[in-house]
């Protein structure tokens, strides 16, 4: 294999690095370990998020790949299932935040609501216990199970990206003017070298990562469907208080402080499994609602019916819906820092190492694959 950049790693990131790539004219190979798409990239909400993204770098890539995504489904001819975010606030602790947010640059575009235009914009929303919404109108949701998949196709017919599936790299060198990788299907050379692996520190440049102090972050999610009748049109994406402790934009604020103190009060167990509520709704009307965070260098495979139940007492709390089944239950893994912070690294000439290690792959992985490519060729 030849080619002018060589990818490890066919999540989002991966294919955010194959697509800036090619709309330069670049030959692009991406190679992946696994044979199909598999890991955090489609075991996610498929939600692009920008409000509450930690202001600054984090919110502007947020903002840069939201819109990246809009020309990406624009393309491919992907359905965007949800447009906007409404985080719904339950105490004057949380309607304090989303005050100041909503003052913050990162707050332009946003409108604070009353409960009852919430109601109107989202009629699912709880009755009772609801004190206002911040409503923004940035945000995209896909179905990420059938997203990656396809931009990867789309990226293969369209702009000529080879991919190699079942193909694991194994270490890299460089060679004359750029880099050999070798792998169990025979060596790769290439002009340059990104290596976009996630939470798999094996492989090239392994003791590199290794100094980076990751460890791994496992979350939990459901789908939940209607036991009879149909769940309700949910016209956006839901958080709610919880999502203000956990979302740098709005969790490093003054006034979060005040309400994370009223959170470890009534629903310490949910702090402590890094619970929040996100809810979102697929084509077919099911839902898919979220999630929690743990941490650790191995964490365990196993889902926890109660740490599931925590998430859906949160959302029993911010929407009316019908009873509810359980039709899938999943856990995730990515890749995490102490700071959540992207790892954009360069161990040598022609070569990036990028791990996004906040659970924002969907995200910012679109703004990231440009800045590296314009670092590598530019």
């Amino acid at each position: 294999m030849k080619a002018d950049l060589v990818i490890v790693g066919a999540g989002i990131v991966g294919l955010a690095h194959a697509l800036a790539a090619a709309r330069r004219g670049l030959q692009v190979v991406v190679i992946d370990r696994d044979r199909a798409a598999n890991g955090a990239s489609i075991r996610n909400f498929g939600f692009v998020t920008v409000t509450g993204q930690r202001a600054g770098q984090v919110h502007e890539r947020a903002m840069r790949a939201r819109d990246i995504w809009l020309e990406v489904v624009a393309e491919t001819g992907l359905p965007v299932l949800q447009i906007g975010l409404l985080v719904a606030a339950h105490s004057p602790e949380a309607v304090a935040v989303l005050e100041a947010f909503r003052a913050t640059e990162m707050g332009e575009g946003c409108a604070l609501l009353t409960a009852e235009e919430a109601r109107i914009h989202c009629p699912p929303l709880a009755q009772s216990g609801l004190a206002a919404a911040l409503w923004s109108p940035h945000e995209r949701r896909v179905e990420a199970r059938e997203a990656l998949p396809a931009i990867a196709r789309w990226l293969a017919e369209r702009h000529g990206v080879s991919f190699r599936f079942g193909c694991t790299a194994l270490a890299a060198e460089p060679a004359g003017d750029g880099w050999r990788l070798e792998t169990n299907a025979g060596p790769a050379e290439a002009g340059a070298l990104a290596v976009c692996t996630g939470d798999a520190f094996q492989g090239p440049f392994a003791d590199r990562i290794a100094g980076f102090g990751l460890t791994r972050c496992k979350l939990q999610m459901s789908r939940l469907d209607a036991a009879t009748g149909r769940i309700p049109d949910l016209p956006c994406a839901v958080m709610s208080d919880t999502s203000l402790v956990r979302y740098d934009g709005y969790a490093r604020l003054p006034e979060a402080a005040a309400l994370r103190r009223r959170l470890e009060q009534e629903v310490p167990e949910t702090l402590a499994h890094g619970v929040h509520l996100i809810c979102v709704q697929s084509a077919d009307g099911s839902i898919v609602v979220g999630d929690s965070h743990d941490y650790g260098d191995t964490l365990d495979p196993f889902f926890r019916r109660e740490v599931e139940a925590l998430y859906l007492d949160e959302l029993r709390r911010t929407l009316e819906l019908p009873p509810l089944l359980p039709t899938e239950s999943w856990i995730g893994v990515y890749a995490s820092h102490p700071d959540h912070v992207a790892i954009v690294d360069t161990p040598a000439q022609g070569a990036r190492i990028a791990i996004v290690t906040s659970g924002t792959g969907m995200s910012t992985a679109f703004a990231i694959g440009e800045e590296v490519v314009a670092g590598l060729f530019d």
